[in-house]
């Protein structure tokens, strides 16, 4: 036998061997094997579509930590305007109060200066007729000491009184 050319018996041995062990490896290795790699793919596909799946459940919640964020934005600027709102209103109705208050006090005052005017004007001219009336008592005793006098006087005053009574 020879190396290069095996003889018939040794072909014919090494192919049955070679069916058995193919048709063995087709019965029972192949589907096992097959089996594994149709397992194998069925969890990396599986897992594939879960790492879509956790994919577009991340790009949805980045969606509506975006949508928070910008709610929350909008929330802030309603909040801060209505403080400002609040701010200015509260200032308004301090500086109406306080322009109110001011005029009432104003009026006070001059409700004030026009009574103590009146009562001053009052009192000057108490004053300025009982300085009158001493003066005038005066002039009068000095002129009245004669008798003569104080018949003209009393003549004068009738004759005003008549005037007096006929206008």
């Amino acid at each position: 036998m020879s190396l290069i050319t095996p003889d018939f018996g040794l072909l014919f041995w090494m192919t049955l061997i070679f069916l058995i062990v193919f048709f063995i490896l087709l019965k029972f290795g192949f589907p096992a094997i097959t089996g594994m790699v149709n397992e194998r793919s069925e969890r990396i596909n599986a897992s594939i579509a879960k790492a879509k799946e956790a994919e577009e459940k991340l790009a949805t919640l980045a969606e509506q930590h975006k949508e928070l964020i910008r709610q929350a934005e909008l929330e802030q600027s309603r909040i801060l305007k209505e403080a400002s709102d609040a701010r200015e209103a509260m200032i308004r109705k301090a500086r109406e109060e306080a322009e109110a208050s001011a005029a009432h006090i104003i009026e006070q005052a001059k409700a004030r200066i026009a009574e103590e005017k009146d009562i001053a004007i009052r009192e000057i001219r108490s004053e300025v007729t009982l300085l009158t009336v001493e003066v005038a008592e005066k002039v009068i005793r000095k002129r009245l000491e004669d008798r003569d006098e104080q018949q003209a006087l009393i003549s004068r005053y009738l004759d005003e009184a008549d005037r007096l009574e006929k206008n």
